[in-house]
């Protein structure tokens, strides 16, 4: 993978993860994270520069679509879990 590849490849990681730690219901929070990391950690051994940037278009498409759910969940927010409650533990 070229040096400028991987950068972006990286970046679009850190992205997705910290967008993802925006939303505010617990379990689409950690749905979201769960499949980032396991998405990137199953094509983590692509070597074809073509497949690696239709893989980042996708994580871009799909960016975008979690910034517009983080949004939206923002306006209809929810109660907290017991489990998000650091007093609880």
């Amino acid at each position: 993978m070229a040096a400028s590849s991987r950068a972006e490849v990286l970046q679009i990681y850190r992205v997705l993860l910290r967008e993802s730690q925006r939303f505010a219901a617990y379990g689409y929070r950690t749905y979201a994270i769960r499949r980032i990391r396991d998405a990137f950690r199953e094509n983590k051994h692509i070597q074809d520069s073509v497949e690696i940037q239709k893989l980042v278009n996708k994580a871009k498409e799909n960016l975008d679509i979690i910034h517009r759910q983080v949004t939206i969940g923002q306006m209809y927010s929810t109660q907290k879990l017991v489990i998000e409650n650091p007093e609880n533990t």
